[in-house]
Protein backbone atom coordinates (compact mmCIF):
# COMPACT_ATOMS: atom_id res chain seq x y z
CA UNK A 1 0.00 0.00 0.00
CA UNK A 2 1.31 3.44 -0.85
CA UNK A 3 0.78 6.63 1.09
CA UNK A 4 -0.35 9.23 -1.39
CA UNK A 5 -2.76 11.37 0.60
CA UNK A 6 -0.43 14.19 1.55
CA UNK A 7 -0.45 16.41 4.63
CA UNK A 8 -1.91 19.91 4.35
CA UNK A 9 0.26 22.39 2.54
CA UNK A 10 0.19 26.09 1.76
CA UNK A 11 1.72 25.42 -1.64
CA UNK A 12 -0.29 25.98 -4.78
CA UNK A 13 -1.97 23.05 -6.54
CA UNK A 14 0.74 23.28 -9.20
CA UNK A 15 3.25 22.15 -6.56
CA UNK A 16 1.86 18.60 -6.78
CA UNK A 17 4.18 16.68 -9.12
CA UNK A 18 2.69 15.77 -12.46
CA UNK A 19 1.59 12.14 -12.48
CA UNK A 20 1.43 11.84 -8.68
CA UNK A 21 -1.82 10.12 -7.77
CA UNK A 22 -3.54 11.70 -4.79
CA UNK A 23 -6.62 10.34 -3.08
CA UNK A 24 -7.39 13.83 -1.70
CA UNK A 25 -7.89 15.39 -5.12
CA UNK A 26 -9.89 18.40 -3.90
CA UNK A 27 -7.43 19.01 -1.02
CA UNK A 28 -10.10 18.66 1.64
CA UNK A 29 -7.52 17.79 4.27
CA UNK A 30 -6.07 21.30 3.84
CA UNK A 31 -9.04 22.54 5.87
CA UNK A 32 -8.53 20.23 8.85
CA UNK A 33 -7.81 21.90 12.17
CA UNK A 34 -4.44 21.28 13.85
CA UNK A 35 -6.15 18.88 16.27
CA UNK A 36 -7.77 16.97 13.41
CA UNK A 37 -4.46 16.77 11.55
CA UNK A 38 -2.79 15.39 14.67
CA UNK A 39 -5.46 12.71 15.04
CA UNK A 40 -5.22 11.79 11.36
CA UNK A 41 -1.45 11.50 11.46
CA UNK A 42 -1.35 9.48 14.70
CA UNK A 43 -3.85 6.95 13.42
CA UNK A 44 -2.25 6.81 9.97
CA UNK A 45 1.21 6.14 11.41
CA UNK A 46 -0.08 3.45 13.77
CA UNK A 47 -2.12 1.76 11.07
CA UNK A 48 0.69 1.69 8.54
CA UNK A 49 3.48 0.79 10.97
CA UNK A 50 1.72 -1.52 13.43
CA UNK A 51 -1.39 -2.92 11.70
CA UNK A 52 -0.39 -3.35 8.07
CA UNK A 53 2.63 -5.67 8.63
CA UNK A 54 0.57 -8.27 10.52
CA UNK A 55 -3.07 -7.97 9.49
CA UNK A 56 -3.01 -10.32 6.51
CA UNK A 57 -1.84 -13.21 8.69
CA UNK A 58 -4.55 -12.59 11.29
CA UNK A 59 -7.14 -12.11 8.53
CA UNK A 60 -6.24 -15.42 6.92
CA UNK A 61 -6.43 -17.23 10.28
CA UNK A 62 -9.65 -15.41 11.22
CA UNK A 63 -8.18 -14.27 14.54
CA UNK A 64 -8.19 -10.87 16.24
CA UNK A 65 -4.78 -9.26 16.95
CA UNK A 66 -5.20 -8.57 20.66
CA UNK A 67 -1.54 -7.54 20.77
CA UNK A 68 -2.52 -4.22 19.15
CA UNK A 69 -4.74 -3.04 22.01
CA UNK A 70 -2.02 -1.34 24.12
CA UNK A 71 -0.91 0.70 21.12
CA UNK A 72 -4.50 1.62 20.27
CA UNK A 73 -5.05 2.78 23.83
CA UNK A 74 -2.01 5.06 23.63
CA UNK A 75 -3.42 6.86 20.58
CA UNK A 76 -5.98 8.69 22.73
CA UNK A 77 -8.83 8.05 20.28
CA UNK A 78 -11.11 5.64 22.15
CA UNK A 79 -14.57 7.14 22.58
CA UNK A 80 -13.90 9.77 19.87
CA UNK A 81 -16.64 12.42 20.32
CA UNK A 82 -17.64 11.51 23.90
CA UNK A 83 -16.94 14.35 26.33
CA UNK A 84 -15.40 13.54 29.71
CA UNK A 85 -15.09 10.19 31.49
CA UNK A 86 -11.56 9.79 30.09
CA UNK A 87 -12.70 10.19 26.47
CA UNK A 88 -11.10 12.64 24.00
CA UNK A 89 -14.18 14.70 23.05
CA UNK A 90 -13.21 15.03 19.37
CA UNK A 91 -14.99 16.91 16.62
CA UNK A 92 -17.02 14.82 14.19
CA UNK A 93 -14.41 15.35 11.51
CA UNK A 94 -11.62 14.16 13.82
CA UNK A 95 -13.69 11.06 14.58
CA UNK A 96 -14.07 10.65 10.83
CA UNK A 97 -10.30 10.73 10.46
CA UNK A 98 -10.02 7.86 12.96
CA UNK A 99 -12.39 5.68 10.93
CA UNK A 100 -11.00 6.77 7.56
CA UNK A 101 -7.35 6.21 8.37
CA UNK A 102 -7.85 2.91 10.17
CA UNK A 103 -10.08 1.55 7.40
CA UNK A 104 -7.54 2.76 4.84
CA UNK A 105 -5.33 -0.01 6.21
CA UNK A 106 -7.81 -2.53 7.64
CA UNK A 107 -11.53 -2.78 8.26
CA UNK A 108 -11.43 -5.40 11.00
CA UNK A 109 -9.56 -3.16 13.45
CA UNK A 110 -11.80 -0.27 12.49
CA UNK A 111 -14.87 -2.39 13.22
CA UNK A 112 -13.47 -3.28 16.63
CA UNK A 113 -13.07 0.46 17.34
CA UNK A 114 -16.58 1.15 16.05
CA UNK A 115 -18.20 -1.58 18.11
CA UNK A 116 -16.24 -0.80 21.27
CA UNK A 117 -15.92 2.97 21.13
CA UNK A 118 -18.91 4.14 19.10
CA UNK A 119 -21.72 1.62 19.61
CA UNK A 120 -21.04 0.27 23.10
CA UNK A 121 -19.47 3.36 24.67
CA UNK A 122 -21.81 5.59 22.66
CA UNK A 123 -24.84 3.74 24.03
CA UNK A 124 -23.49 4.03 27.57
CA UNK A 125 -22.89 7.74 27.06
CA UNK A 126 -26.28 8.49 25.49
CA UNK A 127 -28.47 6.13 27.49
CA UNK A 128 -26.71 5.77 30.83
CA UNK A 129 -26.95 7.88 33.97
CA UNK A 130 -23.94 9.88 35.15
CA UNK A 131 -23.18 7.18 37.69
CA UNK A 132 -23.34 4.52 34.99
CA UNK A 133 -21.07 6.52 32.70
CA UNK A 134 -18.52 6.96 35.50
CA UNK A 135 -18.76 3.26 36.25
CA UNK A 136 -17.89 1.93 32.81
CA UNK A 137 -16.54 4.55 30.41
CA UNK A 138 -13.11 5.41 31.92
CA UNK A 139 -11.84 1.81 31.89
CA UNK A 140 -13.19 1.34 28.38
CA UNK A 141 -11.49 4.54 27.20
CA UNK A 142 -8.20 3.04 28.43
CA UNK A 143 -9.07 -0.30 26.73
CA UNK A 144 -8.74 -2.03 30.09
CA UNK A 145 -12.19 -3.41 29.29
CA UNK A 146 -13.62 -4.08 25.84
CA UNK A 147 -17.23 -3.64 24.77
CA UNK A 148 -19.92 -5.06 22.52
CA UNK A 149 -23.37 -3.94 21.33
CA UNK A 150 -26.00 -6.70 21.22
CA UNK A 151 -29.01 -5.62 19.18
CA UNK A 152 -29.28 -7.84 16.08
CA UNK A 153 -31.12 -11.15 16.32
CA UNK A 154 -31.21 -14.18 13.98
CA UNK A 155 -34.64 -13.19 12.65
CA UNK A 156 -34.33 -9.43 13.06
CA UNK A 157 -31.57 -7.54 11.26
CA UNK A 158 -32.98 -4.65 9.25
CA UNK A 159 -36.22 -4.85 11.28
CA UNK A 160 -34.39 -4.76 14.60
CA UNK A 161 -37.28 -2.76 16.02
CA UNK A 162 -39.15 -6.10 16.16
CA UNK A 163 -36.61 -7.71 18.48
CA UNK A 164 -37.92 -10.67 20.44
CA UNK A 165 -35.41 -10.98 23.29
CA UNK A 166 -37.33 -10.46 26.53
CA UNK A 167 -36.55 -9.08 29.96
CA UNK A 168 -38.70 -9.56 33.05
CA UNK A 169 -38.16 -8.04 36.46
CA UNK A 170 -37.45 -10.47 39.29
CA UNK A 171 -36.63 -8.72 42.56
CA UNK A 172 -33.38 -6.78 42.23
CA UNK A 173 -32.56 -8.42 38.87
CA UNK A 174 -33.84 -8.63 35.33
CA UNK A 175 -34.06 -12.06 33.74
CA UNK A 176 -33.27 -12.06 30.03
CA UNK A 177 -34.11 -14.75 27.49
CA UNK A 178 -33.54 -14.67 23.76
CA UNK A 179 -31.00 -14.93 20.98
CA UNK A 180 -28.55 -12.42 19.49
CA UNK A 181 -26.45 -12.80 16.34
CA UNK A 182 -23.68 -10.98 14.45
CA UNK A 183 -22.50 -9.32 17.66
CA UNK A 184 -19.00 -7.96 17.11
CA UNK A 185 -16.68 -8.91 19.98
CA UNK A 186 -19.69 -10.45 21.70
CA UNK A 187 -17.73 -13.59 22.61
CA UNK A 188 -14.95 -11.72 24.42
CA UNK A 189 -16.25 -8.34 25.60
CA UNK A 190 -16.06 -7.39 29.26
CA UNK A 191 -19.04 -5.03 28.88
CA UNK A 192 -21.98 -5.86 26.60
CA UNK A 193 -24.84 -3.41 26.05
CA UNK A 194 -27.76 -5.75 25.34
CA UNK A 195 -31.26 -4.76 24.21
CA UNK A 196 -34.40 -6.61 25.26
CA UNK A 197 -38.13 -5.99 25.38
CA UNK A 198 -39.80 -5.73 28.78
CA UNK A 199 -42.50 -8.33 29.33
CA UNK A 200 -44.38 -5.79 31.43
CA UNK A 201 -44.97 -2.98 28.92
CA UNK A 202 -43.32 -4.19 25.68
CA UNK A 203 -40.82 -1.32 25.70
CA UNK A 204 -37.21 -1.86 24.60
CA UNK A 205 -34.67 -1.52 27.42
CA UNK A 206 -30.87 -1.61 27.46
CA UNK A 207 -28.90 -3.72 29.93
CA UNK A 208 -25.19 -4.01 30.65
CA UNK A 209 -23.89 -7.57 30.90
CA UNK A 210 -20.52 -7.73 32.64
CA UNK A 211 -17.96 -10.46 33.02
CA UNK A 212 -17.43 -11.81 36.52
CA UNK A 213 -14.34 -11.04 38.59
CA UNK A 214 -12.96 -14.34 37.30
CA UNK A 215 -13.18 -13.01 33.74
CA UNK A 216 -16.12 -15.18 32.68
CA UNK A 217 -19.50 -14.27 31.26
CA UNK A 218 -22.39 -14.83 33.70
CA UNK A 219 -24.51 -17.97 33.58
CA UNK A 220 -27.14 -17.76 30.88
CA UNK A 221 -24.90 -15.86 28.44
CA UNK A 222 -23.62 -18.40 25.89
CA UNK A 223 -21.65 -16.94 22.97
CA UNK A 224 -20.25 -18.88 20.03
CA UNK A 225 -17.98 -17.37 17.37
CA UNK A 226 -19.50 -17.35 13.86
CA UNK A 227 -17.17 -19.02 11.37
CA UNK A 228 -16.94 -19.10 7.59
CA UNK A 229 -16.93 -15.33 6.93
CA UNK A 230 -15.28 -13.99 3.78
CA UNK A 231 -15.03 -10.38 4.97
CA UNK A 232 -13.59 -8.67 8.05
CA UNK A 233 -12.14 -11.98 9.10
CA UNK A 234 -9.86 -10.48 11.76
CA UNK A 235 -12.80 -9.29 13.87
CA UNK A 236 -15.04 -12.01 15.25
CA UNK A 237 -18.82 -11.90 15.62
CA UNK A 238 -20.79 -14.01 18.03
CA UNK A 239 -24.05 -15.91 18.04
CA UNK A 240 -25.33 -15.56 21.60
CA UNK A 241 -27.98 -17.67 23.30
CA UNK A 242 -29.53 -15.97 26.35
CA UNK A 243 -31.29 -18.27 28.77
CA UNK A 244 -32.23 -17.18 32.26
CA UNK A 245 -29.51 -14.51 32.22
CA UNK A 246 -29.75 -12.48 35.42
CA UNK A 247 -28.67 -8.85 35.20
CA UNK A 248 -28.68 -6.54 38.26
CA UNK A 249 -31.33 -3.82 38.14
CA UNK A 250 -28.54 -1.27 38.50
CA UNK A 251 -27.27 -2.42 35.10
CA UNK A 252 -30.37 -1.28 33.23
CA UNK A 253 -29.42 1.91 31.38
CA UNK A 254 -31.55 4.65 32.86
CA UNK A 255 -32.38 6.61 29.71
CA UNK A 256 -33.35 3.79 27.35
CA UNK A 257 -37.14 3.73 27.42
CA UNK A 258 -38.08 2.71 23.87
CA UNK A 259 -36.62 1.77 20.50
CA UNK A 260 -36.47 5.49 19.65
CA UNK A 261 -33.60 5.74 22.10
CA UNK A 262 -31.83 2.87 20.35
CA UNK A 263 -32.33 4.70 17.06
CA UNK A 264 -30.59 7.77 18.48
CA UNK A 265 -27.48 5.68 19.08
CA UNK A 266 -27.62 4.17 15.60
CA UNK A 267 -28.04 7.57 13.97
CA UNK A 268 -25.03 8.92 15.84
CA UNK A 269 -22.81 6.02 14.74
CA UNK A 270 -23.98 5.73 11.11
CA UNK A 271 -21.51 8.40 10.07
CA UNK A 272 -18.63 6.19 11.15
CA UNK A 273 -19.60 3.59 8.57
CA UNK A 274 -19.59 6.26 5.85
CA UNK A 275 -16.11 7.45 6.84
CA UNK A 276 -14.97 3.83 6.86
CA UNK A 277 -16.21 3.43 3.29
CA UNK A 278 -14.09 6.44 2.34
CA UNK A 279 -11.03 4.80 3.90
CA UNK A 280 -11.50 1.56 1.97
CA UNK A 281 -12.09 3.48 -1.26
CA UNK A 282 -8.98 5.63 -0.73
CA UNK A 283 -6.87 2.54 -0.21
CA UNK A 284 -8.30 0.79 -3.25
CA UNK A 285 -7.74 3.81 -5.48
CA UNK A 286 -4.19 4.32 -4.20
CA UNK A 287 -3.32 0.66 -4.75
CA UNK A 288 -4.81 0.68 -8.25
CA UNK A 289 -3.09 3.92 -9.29
CA UNK A 290 0.26 2.72 -8.01
CA UNK A 291 -0.15 -0.65 -9.71
CA UNK A 292 -1.10 0.99 -13.02
CA UNK A 293 2.12 3.00 -12.97
CA UNK A 294 4.29 -0.09 -12.37
CA UNK A 295 2.57 -2.99 -14.12
CA UNK A 296 3.69 -3.44 -17.75
CA UNK A 297 1.77 -5.26 -20.46
CA UNK A 298 2.49 -5.21 -24.20
CA UNK A 299 5.65 -3.22 -23.50
CA UNK A 300 4.01 -0.31 -21.64
CA UNK A 301 2.77 0.54 -18.18
CA UNK A 302 -0.95 -0.24 -18.13
CA UNK A 303 -1.52 3.28 -16.83
CA UNK A 304 -0.63 4.55 -20.31
CA UNK A 305 -3.71 2.94 -21.84
CA UNK A 306 -6.88 4.96 -22.33
CA UNK A 307 -9.23 2.44 -20.76
CA UNK A 308 -7.15 2.27 -17.58
CA UNK A 309 -6.89 6.05 -17.31
CA UNK A 310 -10.66 6.35 -17.75
CA UNK A 311 -11.27 3.84 -14.98
CA UNK A 312 -8.88 5.60 -12.61
CA UNK A 313 -10.46 8.98 -13.37
CA UNK A 314 -13.94 7.67 -12.62
CA UNK A 315 -12.74 5.95 -9.43
CA UNK A 316 -11.23 9.22 -8.22
CA UNK A 317 -14.36 11.16 -9.14
CA UNK A 318 -16.57 8.84 -7.09
CA UNK A 319 -14.08 8.88 -4.22
CA UNK A 320 -14.09 12.68 -4.19
CA UNK A 321 -17.89 12.69 -4.06
CA UNK A 322 -17.73 10.35 -1.05
CA UNK A 323 -15.26 12.65 0.70
CA UNK A 324 -17.38 15.73 0.06
CA UNK A 325 -20.47 14.01 1.45
CA UNK A 326 -18.65 12.97 4.62
CA UNK A 327 -17.13 16.41 5.10
CA UNK A 328 -20.53 18.05 4.90
CA UNK A 329 -22.08 15.38 7.13
CA UNK A 330 -19.47 16.11 9.82
CA UNK A 331 -20.10 19.86 9.60
CA UNK A 332 -23.86 19.40 9.99
CA UNK A 333 -23.42 16.94 12.85
CA UNK A 334 -21.14 19.30 14.79
CA UNK A 335 -23.81 22.01 14.39
CA UNK A 336 -26.57 19.67 15.53
CA UNK A 337 -28.27 19.95 12.14
CA UNK A 338 -27.74 16.44 10.73
CA UNK A 339 -31.04 14.62 10.24
CA UNK A 340 -31.51 10.87 10.33
CA UNK A 341 -32.40 10.87 6.63
CA UNK A 342 -29.30 12.86 5.73
CA UNK A 343 -27.11 10.41 7.62
CA UNK A 344 -28.85 7.58 5.79
CA UNK A 345 -28.21 9.17 2.41
CA UNK A 346 -24.49 9.54 3.16
CA UNK A 347 -24.21 5.96 4.37
CA UNK A 348 -26.10 4.65 1.32
CA UNK A 349 -24.09 6.65 -1.21
CA UNK A 350 -20.67 5.96 0.30
CA UNK A 351 -21.38 2.24 0.64
CA UNK A 352 -22.45 1.98 -2.99
CA UNK A 353 -19.55 4.03 -4.32
CA UNK A 354 -17.03 2.34 -2.01
CA UNK A 355 -18.05 -1.12 -3.20
CA UNK A 356 -17.74 -0.03 -6.82
CA UNK A 357 -14.29 1.53 -6.36
CA UNK A 358 -12.94 -1.52 -4.52
CA UNK A 359 -14.31 -3.84 -7.19
CA UNK A 360 -12.78 -1.70 -9.96
CA UNK A 361 -9.41 -1.78 -8.20
CA UNK A 362 -9.56 -5.56 -7.76
CA UNK A 363 -10.41 -5.97 -11.44
CA UNK A 364 -7.66 -3.61 -12.55
CA UNK A 365 -5.08 -5.70 -10.68
CA UNK A 366 -6.50 -8.80 -12.43
CA UNK A 367 -5.14 -12.02 -10.89
CA UNK A 368 -2.81 -10.11 -8.59
CA UNK A 369 -5.86 -8.46 -7.07
CA UNK A 370 -6.82 -11.79 -5.53
CA UNK A 371 -3.65 -11.96 -3.43
CA UNK A 372 -3.73 -10.76 0.18
CA UNK A 373 -0.24 -9.34 -0.24
CA UNK A 374 -1.72 -6.66 -2.50
CA UNK A 375 -4.40 -5.85 0.11
CA UNK A 376 -7.14 -4.76 -2.29
CA UNK A 377 -9.13 -8.00 -1.89
CA UNK A 378 -9.36 -7.34 1.86
CA UNK A 379 -10.79 -3.90 1.19
CA UNK A 380 -13.23 -5.29 -1.37
CA UNK A 381 -14.65 -7.95 0.96
CA UNK A 382 -14.64 -5.50 3.87
CA UNK A 383 -16.78 -3.14 1.80
CA UNK A 384 -19.30 -5.94 1.36
CA UNK A 385 -19.63 -5.92 5.14
CA UNK A 386 -19.82 -2.12 5.39
CA UNK A 387 -22.69 -2.05 2.90
CA UNK A 388 -24.61 -4.44 5.16
CA UNK A 389 -24.11 -3.20 8.71
CA UNK A 390 -25.52 0.01 10.21
CA UNK A 391 -28.41 -0.52 7.78
CA UNK A 392 -28.27 -1.97 4.26
CA UNK A 393 -28.47 0.22 1.15
CA UNK A 394 -32.12 -0.77 0.74
CA UNK A 395 -33.03 0.29 4.27
CA UNK A 396 -31.15 3.59 3.96
CA UNK A 397 -32.95 4.27 0.66
CA UNK A 398 -36.32 3.69 2.31
CA UNK A 399 -35.44 6.06 5.14
CA UNK A 400 -34.52 8.75 2.61
CA UNK A 401 -37.60 7.90 0.54
CA UNK A 402 -39.83 8.37 3.56
CA UNK A 403 -38.28 11.78 4.12
CA UNK A 404 -38.85 12.73 0.47
CA UNK A 405 -42.46 11.58 0.20
CA UNK A 406 -43.72 11.64 3.76
CA UNK A 407 -44.89 8.05 3.22
CA UNK A 408 -43.32 5.09 5.01
CA UNK A 409 -42.63 2.04 2.83
CA UNK A 410 -42.08 -0.08 5.93
CA UNK A 411 -44.95 -2.42 6.76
Amino acid sequence: MTTTSSAPSTASPEAVPAGAATSDYFRLDDDLSPEEIAVRDRVRAFAEQQVLPLINDYWERAEFPWELLPGLAELGIIGTTIQGHGCPGMSRKAAGMVAREMARVDGSINTFLGVHGNLCMGALNMLGSEEQKDRWLPAMARLEKTGAFALTEPEHGSDSVALETTARRDGDCWVIDGHKRWIGNGHAADVVVLFARSTEDGKVNAFVVEKTDAGEHPAGYRPEVITGKVGKRAIQQADIVLEGLRVPAANRLEHCRSFKDVSRVLQATRGGAAWEAVGHAMAAFEIAADYASRRKQFGHAIGSYQLVQSRLANMLSELTAMQLLCDRMAELADRGQLSNAQASMVKMATAQKGKWICNEARDLLAGNGLLLENHVIRHMTDMEVVSTYEGTDFIQALLVGRDITGISAFS
